[in-house]
């Protein structure tokens, strides 16, 4: 039998011009924890690739399972098929090597670290180590709401590719994302992430660099004063909730809202404020850092300002607390 012999049909092309790559075809996320988890989700289910990674296969495993069983809880709802499932999940992969981000035109760095310096320096060494492997045009982004992109882009050599991304992964529902422009990023990455943004179907909201963002600064401060108004008296946490909700339209009170983001979370937003402005309106009340040390973190752990099921529903009455996951 004679061999049979394989042709490429671009050969017979009249233009043999490579189609040019389309631009966020493909999206490296550093940090698969609950924030990084969203953030992939959020990208793969608007039909873009993702690429994330961390520490260990034991960890990307344990991902892999989490996302699956997010998109689980959205098909319950319906609000997804099976089918669509297959198609996010097929777009997703997890490594520990960073080369595997090489041809990814944007890397959002998504780490969890609760310690500002050691976070500091480890989310330096990312940015490094995803620079050494994604091309020249390749952008560089945090998810950190308090940690300055300009500090964090000072260790590599193209700082004009870098600056804060922040979704708002507390709502699902919210179509907002908080373009952050450092010192150094150029006008032209500033336009091609906001591009990115509404690709996704987000609105891009342009911040000049500012520890905090919009979102956590007036945030952590209403969080504050209603710390401050429960422990004078002024009301029960339950009623500042409600006049919250039903006063102001804010679909979640203050103590609501705290227990869902988690209470450490809000304490270490507070401590990086604090001490970047030193203004005591950003300083942790004693009572949340009373509930964190009591490891009363929020849903998460079932207890905070309020008690939670296992599956985030706040309990009432003589309702009985369920094992948390």
């Amino acid at each position: 039998m004679e061999d049979i012999i394989i042709e490429q049909i671009e050969d017979y092309a009249l233009n043999k011009k490579e189609r040019p790559k389309a631009q966020f075809s493909q999206i490296g996320v550093v940090g698969a924890g609950t924030t990084g988890q969203r953030i992939i989700l959020m990208i793969a289910t608007k039909g873009i690739e993702v690429v994330f990674l961390d520490l260990s296969e034991e960890i990307i495993q344990h991902a892999y399972e989490e996302l699956a069983e997010e998109l689980d809880n959205r098909i319950e709802h319906w609000g997804m098929t099976d089918g669509d499932k297959r198609a996010v999940m097929s777009r997703i992969k997890g490594t520990t090597d960073y080369a595997d981000f090489k041809d990814c035109d944007l890397v959002i760095e998504s780490i969890l670290s609760k310690q500002r310096e050691y976070s500091l320096d480890i989310r330096k060494a990312v940015f490094q180590k995803i620079e050494e492997h994604v091309s020249r045009h390749a952008i560089i982004a945090t998810n950190s709401t308090t940690t300055v992109i300009t500090e964090l882009a000072s260790g590599i050599k193209y700082k004009d590719r870098c600056l804060s991304l922040h979704f708002s992964t507390t709502n699902p529902g919210a179509n907002i994302v908080e373009v952050v422009r450092g010192l150094h990023a150029s006008e032209d990455i500033c336009q091609s992430v906001r591009k990115f943004a509404t690709l996704i179907g987000k609105i891009p909201i342009p911040v000049e660099e500012s520890p905090g963002l919009i979102s956590v600064r007036l945030f952590v401060s209403l969080i504050g004063e209603a710390c401050d108004a429960l422990m004078e008296g002024v009301a029960s946490k339950e009623d500042i909730d409600l006049t919250m909700r039903n006063g102001l339209g804010l679909p979640l009170g203050p103590f609501e809202m705290a227990d869902k983001i988690g209470l450490d979370r809000v304490v270490r937003w507070m401590e990086n404020l604090y001490n970047e402005f030193g203004d005591m309106k950003y300083k942790p009340s004693p009572l949340i850092k009373k509930l964190v040390r009591a490891e009363r973190l929020g849903r998460k752990t079932c207890m905070g300002f309020y008690t939670y099921d296992a599956h985030g529903n706040k309990i009432t009455g003589m309702q009985k607390v369920t094992e948390c996951q």
